[in-house]
């Protein structure tokens, strides 16, 4: 099994998380960023859009990192992280899909305008607005969190959670959320987060063509 993708990206450290989660080895090769590498013939020969991460497993290879989270719990923890009965795992693909589609493009919309962009280029009602929509979502999170349970996440948690490092370490004031932040705390216990997850970020700061 072999993961590509610098370890400093989100989606990659999706997969990486689970990867650790699960126990399972695996190889990683970097590339991106200052690795480069995705307009490699080979690369795009597994992801025809150059993009990472990209997991190569029993002669195919998965692109998309939450299509790569739910195939490895499918694949290797039926009925642990991903759940046999088909409402469960609905219950848990809803909130894969709602992370894809209103926490992380607000969260990491923000992150890239303020955090990414040089200060001299940044939109202050852009970042405003984005932090805002992403407050929000973190808000509806905190709200459902009494029905979740602490402890090992299940296969819908990782995408949400792996957000997470970044928003309460990111120098932004932020409304209380006593929820997430018990969540927050119980996730930094676990070696297979802070390994995947609570990663320098740093490299990014500015820098928008990377």
């Amino acid at each position: 099994m072999r993961l590509w993708g610098r370890g400093s990206s989100i989606n990659v450290q999706k997969v990486l998380w689970t990867l650790q989660e699960l126990d399972l080895h695996f190889e990683h090769v970097e590339v991106g960023g200052r690795f480069g590498g995705l307009d490699a013939p080979g690369f795009l020969a597994m992801n025809p859009h150059g993009r990472i991460p990209v997991l190569e497993d029993g002669g195919g290879a998965i692109w998309e990192s939450n299509a790569i989270v739910r195939y490895l719990c499918a694949r290797y923890s039926s009925g642990d992280l991903c759940c046999e009965d088909l409402a469960e795992r609905a219950a848990q693909d809803q909130w894969m899909d709602w992370t894809a589609t209103t926490l992380q493009p607000a969260f990491i919309g923000f992150f890239w305008n303020w955090y990414r962009t040089p200060e001299a280029r940044r939109d202050a009602k852009r970042c405003a607005d984005l932090l805002a929509s992403a407050h929000d979502a973190f808000a509806v999170l905190d709200k459902a969190l009494p029905e979740r349970a602490l402890g090992r996440p299940a296969m819908g948690d990782i995408p949400m959670a792996t957000l997470l490092y970044r928003y309460f370490t990111l120098e932004i004031d932020r409304p209380p959320l006593p929820r997430l932040e018990a969540w927050y705390a119980d996730l930094c216990a676990r070696p297979a987060y802070r390994t995947a997850v609570m990663r320098p970020y740093d490299e990014l700061k500015g820098r928008l063509a990377f």
